[in-house]
């Protein structure tokens, strides 16, 4: 087991704590509110402390130094890495002021407030009193730029008064780092040491070259897909939902039901999570007229097919959806790796999909006939007809 530990805040399924695992770092401590994430992250087997329900309340508000060395043994200072994901709403700069500049040491003093809009700012005390060596903060790129950049910038500032170095706020698409699937994700990197962290080279590419293979595909993520799997279980459409679904073309959105048709020889459009209410969606399948399974979605994040995540099909959906992905997480702590540690990492990355594109087309297309024909668009069957 690594020495370098890993604190991991609003961990969601663990998409992040699996890109660092695999990069040879060690989950110390995870956390989050929701009751099926934490079933997810006990039944992982990652061996990390659990802090959320039943047990706790999983909220960044209850935790703090106390509770982390009580259930991770690590103490201020101890700890290497820290990565989190604050949920995303809009932030309010006044607010953060309150939050941040009301005690000089930030501490409790002024973080009541538990609007999920302020919650990186619950982050951000959290960093400042547990002084991890590095930092990661996750979020949408939309979060370099609400409030014309106050708010960020505050935060960074904040940041580098602590001691912190921060690296240039990057913005990566996981397609671009071999993710079959566009998902843009901003991240901003800081640590003790005054290093700054280089925005990782892309992998991969629309036209392959020298330096870059092909975007990984739908069809690439989805060829070898077995009903038996964890979590493969599909809906049943209605009648009339199939009529309409079975009309469209490759890449098409069905307006009443607000669903994509993928393109099987394209990077997936972002996998989503659904409602907060629990109502689980996704896009439909290339070959077959009906949504995704959560093991489809979790192969487009690049999710193990051996992790299992918990609660109902609605909820599940919501872990997939708001995840990192997985290789985009790794890719990631990699260069964390070897940049602030400077330990070496295997030469490739463990959540890579097997490059089978020469083939994947052919093989999905002919598993959907065999599967499901009663479920293929009506272009795949004048196709083989």
């Amino acid at each position: 087991m690594s020495n370098l530990n890993v604190i991991s805040l609003f961990t969601g399924a663990g998409g992040l704590d699996l890109g660092f695992s695999a990069a040879g770092f060690n989950i110390a401590l995870a956390s989050d509110i929701m009751d099926e994430a934490c079933d997810t992250l006990r039944s992982s087997k990652t061996g990390s402390a659990v802090f959320g329900p039943p047990f706790h309340s999983g909220s960044v508000y209850d935790l703090d130094v106390k509770t982390i060395k009580s259930l991770a043994g690590i103490t201020p200072g101890k700890i290497d890495v820290m990565v989190g994901g604050p949920p995303c709403q809009p932030f309010s700069v006044a607010a953060a002021q309150r939050f941040l500049k009301s005690d000089t040491k930030f501490k409790r003093k002024g973080f009541g407030c538990e609007e999920k809009g302020q919650l990186i700012f619950a982050y951000v005390r959290l960093i400042i009193e547990l002084m991890p060596k590095v930092f990661l903060i996750e979020n949408v790129p939309g979060i370099l730029s609400i409030d014309g950049g106050e708010s960020i910038n505050l935060v960074i500032s904040v940041l580098e008064d602590a001691g912190y170095t921060i690296s240039s706020p990057m913005v990566l698409d996981a397609k671009d780092y071999g993710v079959p699937q566009n998902r843009k994700r901003a991240f901003i990197v800081g640590n003790l040491d005054g290093k700054k962290l280089q925005v990782p080279d892309p992998t991969h590419s629309k036209t392959p070259s020298l330096f870059s293979k092909k975007h990984r595909s739908v069809a690439d993520a989805l060829c070898g897909f077995d009903f038996t799997m964890p979590n493969s279980e599909i809906r049943n459409h209605a009648q009339e939902s199939l009529k309409r679904y079975k009309k469209l073309k490759t890449g098409q959105r069905e307006r009443l039901g607000r669903v994509d048709r993928l393109d099987p020889n394209l990077p997936s459009k972002t996998v989503i999570a659904g409602g907060a209410s629990g109502g689980g969606r996704s896009h439909l399948h290339p070959f077959q007229a009906r949504t995704l399974s959560v093991r489809e979605c979790a192969r487009l994040q690049t999710f193990p097919d051996s992790y299992v995540f918990n609660g109902k099909n609605g909820r599940q959906f919501t872990q997939v959806g708001n995840a990192v992905p997985p290789l985009l997480a790794e890719v990631l702590a990699r260069q964390i790796m070897t940049t602030f540690f400077k330990k070496s990492v295997p030469p490739n990355p463990v959540h890579q999909i097997p490059d089978n594109s020469s083939s994947s087309y052919s093989e999905l297309l002919k598993w959907s006939i065999e599967t499901r024909p009663d479920l293929l668009y009506n272009d795949i069957r004048t196709e083989i007809n």
